[in-house]
């Protein structure tokens, strides 16, 4: 039944009887306080205690929660690879490393930024070369923090001073290259220089940011003339192929040659060697024959003139023999005795007896002194 409804014996939700006139609050608050002060262990408290004392209390909960609230949000946690820096009412305060971290609120300040992420980015732009020809390059840059305190006070904004700083050391590099070394072999030193130019940008500037790479993805000429240099591009392309080929070739030839040279050069001082050596050995001969001339000089003579022949007659394979007292030339077939020489140790049914007796019969002839083929021809015409 509700406290306002017949039958409700006259009393009001607060403890009170009913009456007329609205319900007092601060017999209320009063009660409030005195259900506050029973669950912390206070009294009840008395009629003599004034508004004020009931409601210190109740501040000094909402004080201890607001304390504990504060105290909790300064609480934070760096990770193993961030680092941050504190401002306490504006002003630096201290670098803080990895882990639980506490600072007080609304005093302080914290600014915390990964500093082992490789961050990147990368720019392009339409630049005039040392040539005063235009090419289009796009670059790409890596970079990372390794001073967190000047890349947060030092700088309003790194981020921006780095993509402008980008912008002006590639233009730099760019205007002092010729575009032909930009757009082939020479992306690789443009890169490089174009690196440590925006790194002394970088700590002139106090960014506490290291430039760890740039690289450039692509540079060609503007859309207008960009067949006719793709054109120049590729013939450039083509004579630095050839000429590595060349070299190649020239490699694989040289050592060749020199091997050929050296073989020649061997060969040749053999060659001196040996002849040196034969004409010592003729000279060494030479002085023993005249010494063996001057003891007798007919016989030495002799021996010359039958050496001389024999050597001379030895190179033709048919002998003319004259006979002294007669007027017949012998033929001697040297050539086919030779032969048949050779072919006496395996057996030939088809050799002809008759030529080889022949043979015989005039080697004997030739033998037999001059009156006694007389004699037996005489006595062969009696028979």
């Amino acid at each position: 039944m509700a406290w306002n409804e017949p039958g409700g014996n006259d009393r009001d939700p607060w403890g009170g009887k009913k009456n007329d006139g609205p319900p007092d609050l601060d017999d209320a608050l009063k009660q409030f306080n005195d259900r506050i002060r029973r669950m912390f262990g206070g009294g009840s408290g008395g009629g003599s205690n004034n508004g004020s004392s009931n409601t210190m209390p109740i501040v000094g909960l909402v004080l201890a929660l607001v304390a504990i609230v504060w105290g909790l949000s300064g609480v934070y946690q760096v990770k193993e690879q961030e680092r941050g820096v504190v401002l306490r009412l504006g002003k630096f305060s201290e670098e803080v490393g990895p882990g639980l971290q506490w600072n007080p609120p609304l005093l302080d300040e914290k600014f915390i930024h990964n500093v082992t992420e490789l961050r990147d980015y990368s720019t392009s732009g339409r630049m005039l070369t040392s040539d005063l020809n235009l090419v289009e390059v796009t670059v790409s840059v890596q970079y990372r923090i390794v001073d967190i305190k000047k890349y947060v006070l030092d700088v309003n904004d790194p981020e921006r001073s780095l993509r402008e700083a980008t912008d002006s050391a590639l233009r730099h590099v760019i205007g002092a290259t010729a575009m032909d070394s930009v757009m082939t072999s020479g992306r690789a030193l443009v890169a490089t220089e174009a690196r440590e130019r925006l790194q002394e940008l970088m700590e002139d500037y106090n960014t506490g940011i290291d430039v760890t790479k740039v690289a450039v993805e692509k540079a060609e000429a503007p859309a207008d003339v960009r067949d006719a240099f793709n054109d120049v591009a590729r013939a450039l392309e083509d004579r630095d192929r050839l000429r590595e080929e060349a070299e190649a070739y020239a490699l694989g030839i040289v050592p060749i040659a020199r091997g050929q040279a050296q073989r020649v050069r061997e060969e040749a001082e053999a060659y001196r060697e040996r002849v040196i050596a034969e004409a010592e050995g003729e000279t060494a001969r030479f002085t023993s024959l005249l010494t063996e001339y001057r003891r007798s000089p007919e016989v030495t003579r002799e021996r010359m003139y039958l050496d001389m022949m024999q050597d001379v007659l030895g190179r033709t394979n048919k002998i003319l023999v004259d006979v002294d007292g007669g007027n017949n030339v012998f033929y001697l077939p040297l050539d086919q005795m030779g032969s048949q020489s050779r072919q006496s140790s395996r057996p030939d049914p088809n050799l002809d007896v008759s030529n080889l007796r022949a043979a015989q019969e005039t080697l004997e002839s030739l033998r037999t002194p001059e009156p006694s083929r007389r004699n037996n021809a005489v006595r062969e015409g009696r028979r």
